[in-house]
């Protein structure tokens, strides 16, 4: 499993790296939540993706037994969901903004700034 994820890792930046070179709008805030979601399992693989024991100290005891799944990564990919959330649905109104006003998504037609 660990040996599968950076290549779906790559893929999805390739793959986010393609759409935001595109021409239309949509496709770039497409490529720009497959960057997001590239980097959230970037950061689980470098935690080591773990099934085994919850990060929990038993009762009686002072440290983790053996092995655990790491929390650190998991606070950090919530605190990416949050971020990332935050910038789609501002991308996404700034796209849809400029839509309204120049009636359409091609990115080279937006190149002007006053008419």
């Amino acid at each position: 499993m660990n040996l599968v994820l950076p290549f779906v890792v790559g893929g999805l930046v390739a793959a986010g790296l393609y759409m935001m070179m595109r021409r239309s709008a949509i496709k770039l805030v497409i490529g720009l939540a497959l960057l997001s979601h590239a980097a959230h399992l970037l950061i689980f693989t470098a935690g080591r993706l773990t099934r085994r024991g919850e990060p929990l100290v038993p009762e009686g005891e002072t440290v983790l037994p053996k092995p655990y799944a790491d929390p650190l990564p998991q606070a950090l990919i919530l605190t990416a969901i949050v971020i990332s959330f935050g910038l789609m649905a501002f991308t996404i109104a700034l796209v849809y903004r400029a839509y309204q006003e120049t009636g359409t998504d091609d990115l080279d037609d937006l190149t002007v700034t006053e008419e």
